[in-house]
């Protein structure tokens, strides 16, 4: 892909930086949508709850990218978080899908993002892109997270949802909060360990953004997860293996339903993802394996 003009919104968190990083490297021009008074030059204004975004700031973008939302595990989900959480994806996508359909010249792809949680609990159930959205809240989030995106798709503009699984990365999400335990030895399997955790190294997301945005042919949701889930029993077997430490620990349900409150379902749910179109489309992982992705962070 030629050196292009690139605005991003949610530039700086996980996701959103590394993919930053890597656009820059490519000598891409990147412009971040921030919510406060623009700094600098490659900095646009755009509030999302308000519905209100510079548009002057994205014309001439070649790729609009969305990955901005409230971090699902960064507070327990009281009813007001549970609200911060679909606001901030539903209302966000909103405004930049009318802002990007209403202009003279829009961008050729709108890439939003989307996660696995679209599936709810699957239990041993491998599931794909063909798999309709489960039931809880998690799910109704991210349908009608997707659905937001209708007035860019409805102009024309190639529209694609990376459904992104757990990313492997130390610098956050929730590996960031297990780095820390394994290296000190206090890592262990979470409720019974036989539920299936659907991970992606982070240089792998990144790898499969670009790929979704290159791609001209490509449009829609495309699962962002490693080849093989495994158990959680599995993964933190894998984490005490590369740390080289014992993973003797573990947190009973009963714990992490007190702990969490409502959330604890999503860390004790399984969900056996399968990246079918991702691979179909002929994307290769960097780090398919665990210990392959672990050791990449």
């Amino acid at each position: 892909m030629k050196p292009s003009r690139i605005a991003v919104a949610g530039a700086s968190g996980l996701i959103g930086s590394a993919l930053v990083r890597s656009l820059e490297a490519d000598g891409h021009e990147v412009v971040r949508l921030v919510r406060r008074e623009p700094r600098a030059g490659n900095e646009v204004r755009w509030d999302p709850e308000r519905g209100e975004v510079d548009t002057a700031g994205l014309a001439d973008c070649d790729v609009v990218i969305n990955l901005a939302g409230a971090g699902v595990a960064d507070h327990r989900w009281t009813e007001a978080y549970k609200k911060t959480i679909r606001d901030s994806r539903v209302r966000g996508t909103a405004t930049l899908a009318g802002a990007i359909a209403g202009l003279e010249q829009p961008p050729r792809v709108f890439v939003n993002g989307s996660a696995i949680g679209i599936y709810g609990d699957t239990g041993n159930l491998p599931v794909d892109e063909r798999t309709p959205p489960g039931e809880g809240f998690l799910p109704s989030v991210c349908v009608e997270w997707e659905a937001a995106a209708a007035p860019a798709r409805e102009a024309g503009i190639r529209t694609v949802f990376p459904r992104t699984g757990l990313v492997v990365s130390r610098a956050g999400g929730a590996w960031g909060r297990m780095f820390p335990l394994f290296a000190a030895g206090l890592g262990g399997r979470m409720g019974s360990g036989r539920q299936y955790w659907s991970y992606v190294a982070l240089d792998d997301e990144v790898a499969a953004i670009r790929h979704l945005i290159d791609r001209d042919d490509l449009s829609g949701p495309f699962n962002i997860t490693a080849p093989q889930p495994l158990t959680n029993r599995e993964i933190t077997g894998a984490m005490g293996r590369v740390l080289h430490r014992p993973t003797l620990f573990s947190v009973p349900e009963s714990v992490l339903r007190v702990a969490l409150g409502e959330m604890a379902g999503d860390v004790l749910g399984s969900q056996r993802v399968l990246p079918a179109r991702l691979l179909q489309s002929g994307f290769t992982f960097a780090y398919p394996g665990i210990e392959d992705a672990i050791r990449a962070a």
